[in-house]
């Protein structure tokens, strides 16, 4: 009976010590970005300059790292803090490093002018997998230098996550059924400044719409004036949805700034079949029927007006 309780106990403490030693060396991982330049949307990709540090415990040193979303390669640079990772009074390892390079994103403009973008810049271990190595967030107060900017666009926060990535594959290996990996990543979220919108490629377009509305405002017996306005309008709004278009990347999908324009060239649309149709009851009006004409083509110009700002306002809530 004794030497059966001694078995167990044994038992349970191989078990329990087997358990323990499976468990992965936590990593606490840090980073602080410094700049980010040459943001480029149509090649999918920015340049960023970093700093990126680790304190673990345990023989498995994280530092021979990847960035899992860098390109271009053989123009990054990583200059480690020291040559050998230092030992800290607690038996803790620290040691990091400085690192600049591009890196890719792929940019969903849906909601172009106002979209959002999360640049992020993630890393793994490339010797240790997930049941070995995970990293994990180590707190900070910033992670990024207080003066930080991006021209054109607007800082709304940063974040620092981990999760565990999958390469679903046996890499010509039969008996390799795929490892995971910790993968850590930095995450920097900004959009475009709100007057972008609203003065660079609103205001031209208002006051293109606005100008076309004033065809029914012209008197009915001036058919030339009342034709040239609404064409004027739509070669006007094709030149300035060109001049965005021109500098994005070429998508299979309509960004939000491409549906307001579709509402524009309705509405322009619109305004010419009213004028055209006013031109043919003029030939068989009087000159009291053609002031009560100007007195209703005003008011569906106001209308039409009404209805564009109601469309344009609906379209940036839900489209």
């Amino acid at each position: 009976m004794h030497i059966l309780r001694t078995s167990c106990f044994l038992g349970l403490f191989f078990i329990t010590t087997t358990a323990l030693s499976a468990q992965p060396d936590r990593v606490a991982t840090g980073m602080y970005l410094m700049n980010v330049y040459d943001l480029n949307v149509s090649e999918y990709s920015f340049y960023a300059d970093f700093y990126l540090w680790f304190k673990w415990q345990g023989e498995r040193d994280p530092m021979n790292i990847e960035f899992v979303n860098a390109v271009e390669k053989w123009g990054f640079t990583s200059t480690p803090f020291h040559e050998e990772s230092l030992e800290k009074p607690d038996g803790s390892f620290y040691n990091g490093m400085r690192a600049e390079g591009r890196f890719y994103h792929s940019f969903d403009l849906r909601r172009f002018p106002l979209d959002q973008h999360d640049l992020d810049i993630r890393i793994e271990n490339v010797d240790y997998p997930l049941d070995e190595l995970a990293f994990e967030a180590a707190p900070a107060k910033t992670l990024y230098r207080p003066d930080f900017v991006i021209p054109g666009w607007r800082i709304l926060g940063a974040r620092i996550d981990t999760h565990s990535n999958l390469y679903d594959t046996d890499f010509g290996e039969p008996e390799n059924s795929g490892d995971s990996f910790s993968n850590f990543s930095f995450n920097l979220r900004i959009a475009r400044p709100l007057s972008y919108f609203l003065l660079k490629l609103m205001l031209p377009l208002l006051v293109v719409i606005v100008a076309g509305l004033g065809a029914l405002a012209i008197h009915p017996a001036y058919m030339d004036a009342r034709i040239s306005l609404p064409i004027g309008s739509l070669l006007s709004c094709v030149f300035l949805q060109q001049s965005y278009s021109s500098a994005l990347p070429d998508v299979g999908y309509m960004v939000l700034m491409d549906k307001i324009y579709l509402l524009s060239y309705l509405l322009i649309a619109a305004i010419m079949l009213r004028v055209i149709r006013v031109g043919n009851i003029r030939k068989r009006s009087k000159d009291e029927d053609l002031s009560r004409l100007l007195t209703k083509d005003k008011r569906v110009a106001a209308l039409g007006f009404v209805v564009f700002l109601a469309g344009v306002t609906a379209l940036v809530a839900w489209g």
